[in-house]
């Protein structure tokens, strides 16, 4: 027998406020028509004023917690990935302790922009594999509106708020691929594309919050290969194919490179969860967040193979594949 990090339970949440393409094309020069095309965004919701990153996560734990049939003092370790905190510190995580009530364990954030919920995962994975702890709650969760050049219409347009949850419990497999939990993970980063996907300011730097700047066309096309080679290295890592991939679960940033992603894999379109037009890019929040629609709506079925990818600045990417 080993120790296998299983997903027991999914939460989300999504600020009440929903800004759709028309809202945008009012100040902004361009169109609903134009950004569907190019995006496939829809629509994206924002945080109002005063709500915070902690407390879209907050949410989204308790609604997971709540699918577990757990309660916070059944948690012993919080992993949040997020690059929109409510301060420069103390972490997010513990904000999300306190507001849930725990005063014991162990919490943390994790910074891997748009990966950051994949790095969350296999840290807390590792860790409860290790034995030293037993459920963890981890988390994506941002407020990206606020780091928005809301004048530029090339990033305005692309990026919304929320946070999505996942519950691990580390239980008994048997080391092979049916296992249920997480099989394997894989991650990777190269900081020669800084200049690609970044904010401009940071409190070592400007001492100003700043805005995010993107070159999109370079993006896109290191999102395409990077993805789809570290969603076959995780598969191969873990003894098997695409063919066994019920769904693929992506980070919801722009609907071509989840089809291109998955064209390159060999996957076909009906097996990749999609989001990204009611929510946009949520960054870190993205991956749980498709989850737990997945889950609720009931496309996700035990014994199902789940693989989960993203790519984020830094360049920053990963992916997992998980048993159901």
């Amino acid at each position: 027998m080993i120790r296998r990090s299983v997903i027991i339970g999914t939460g989300s949440y999504l600020p009440q406020t929903i800004l759709s393409n028309h809202d945008l094309a009012a100040r902004l020069d361009t169109s609903d028509e134009w950004i569907i095309e190019r995006t496939g965004i829809r629509q994206r919701h924002v945080a109002a004023p005063g709500e915070f990153t902690s407390d879209l996560g907050s949410e989204a734990a308790r609604r997971a917690l709540a699918a577990a049939n757990l309660t916070p003092a059944d948690i012993d370790l919080i992993v949040v990935a997020t690059a929109t905190p409510d301060q420069t510190f103390p972490a997010v995580a513990t904000v999300i302790q306190y507001k849930l009530g725990m005063t014991h364990g162990v919490a943390f954030d994790v910074a891997a922009v748009c990966s950051g919920f994949l790095y969350a995962l296999t840290v807390a994975d590792a860790l409860l594999r290790g034995g030293g702890h037993n459920r963890a709650l981890v988390i994506g969760a941002e407020t990206f509106s606020r780091l928005l050049d809301w004048e530029d219409r090339t990033t305005a347009v692309l990026f919304g708020d929320g946070a999505g949850a996942v519950v691990l419990e580390a239980q008994g497999g048997e080391g092979t691929a049916q296992d249920r939990g997480i099989l394997a993970t894989r991650l990777h980063s190269d900081g020669r594309y800084n200049e690609l996907l970044y904010v401009d300011g940071g409190p070592g730097s400007t001492g100003t919050t700043g805005h995010l700047r993107m070159k999109g066309k370079e993006v896109f096309r290191h999102a395409v290969v990077n993805l789809s080679s570290v969603m076959g290295e995780v598969l191969e890592s873990a003894g098997l194919h695409a063919e066994d991939v019920a769904w693929v679960v992506p980070h919801q940033a722009n609907l071509r490179i989840l089809e291109a992603t998955a064209k390159k894999l060999g996957l076909p379109p009906e097996r990749v969860v999609v989001t990204v037009d009611a929510h946009a890019n949520t960054s870190a929040a993205s991956v749980p967040l498709a989850l737990d629609v997945a889950v609720r709506d009931g496309r996700v079925q035990p014994g199902d193979l789940l693989l989960l990818e993203a790519m984020g600045g830094g360049f920053t990417w990963g992916a997992a594949a998980v048993r159901w």
